[in-house]
């Protein structure tokens, strides 16, 4: 087997300054972690969002540190090359810096990441420092963040007044500033995330916010088209595996039911002569 080249931050930085579009994925086990390692993902984001893509919560919020670790393990046994980014859950990094760097460090130590996501701009600049100075590497998430859902009100636009825009590049300059290597940006004008990336000394990766950053990332879920219920309006499926699966599980079912499967060339025989013990066996 050829050696295969880890993505790093390091490449990242490459990429932007280079002009080169970085391709990221939210995946949260080892089969969706193989598949998307092997296609050529850059990025794999262990994301909170598996609360509701695989957890079956209402928001991101219940999910716990050890079910995020649970899922970061899987998606690193599956992945050779990508970068695995382990997203911290809600209170994870919020009430000090010296419980965020524990819990940071147990996604590096025991689940095999390579870095961290935390949501937030100027309030959490002085954790993500603290993050990076203990040598964890960590990238932010502006705009939409899932965590802070009830106080802003709802899964809507971000961004989209001027003043809060340029309260949005101050947030993205302190997240630089403060050491990270990349910065989400999640649904916010395509303006906002243009001058965002212009601006920005460190990646910017896009969900809902355009094509100008300087990349982009999907949950697995979603562009395979598993769900056939809301689609946001960012989300591009490339293929529809969910209406595969269902046909294919209602197949499986219905020979059930008529006694069509197993076909008997799927079993197995007793050798001749067991089986004549076997019956001779049953007649007592």
């Amino acid at each position: 087997m050829s050696e295969v080249k880890r993505v790093t931050t390091e490449t990242l930085r490459k990429k932007k300054a280079a002009g080169e579009k970085i391709a990221m994925i939210t995946a949260y086990d080892f089969p969706g972690a193989k598949m998307a390692d092997e296609a050529g993902a850059d990025v794999i984001l262990v994301g909170d969002s598996l609360a509701m893509a695989v957890l079956g919560y209402d928001s991101t919020l219940p999910v716990t540190m050890e079910e995020m670790l649970h899922h970061t393990r899987a998606v690193s046994r599956g992945t050779r090359r990508a970068l695995v980014v382990g997203d911290m859950p809600f209170l994870s990094y919020q009430v000090n810096a010296d419980e965020a760097v524990r819990n940071a460090g147990r996604f590096l130590q025991e689940a095999g990441a390579a870095a961290v996501k935390l949501e937030g701009g100027r309030e959490v600049a002085g954790t993500v420092a603290r993050l990076v100075k203990t040598g964890i590497p960590v990238m932010g998430h502006l705009g939409l963040t899932p965590q802070s859902v009830q106080q802003i009100g709802g899964y809507t636009l971000q961004a989209k007044g001027a003043k809060t825009a340029l309260l949005l590049l101050d947030d993205a300059q302190a997240l630089a500033d403060a050491g990270a290597f990349a910065i989400v940006l999640e649904k916010i004008p395509i303006e906002v995330a243009a001058e965002v990336t212009a601006r920005a000394p460190v990646a910017t990766i896009g969900i809902g916010s355009g094509p100008a950053c300087d990349g982009q990332v999907l949950v697995f879920h979603d562009l395979l088209g598993m769900y056939d219920g809301f689609k946001a309006k960012f989300v591009k499926q490339y293929a529809q595996i969910g209406a595969a699966i269902r046909e294919a599980i209602g197949r499986y079912v219905l020979e059930v039911y008529q006694g069509n499967y197993p076909e008997e060339e799927h079993a197995w025989h007793m050798e001749r002569d067991e089986l004549e013990a076997f019956r001779a066996g049953l007649q007592g």
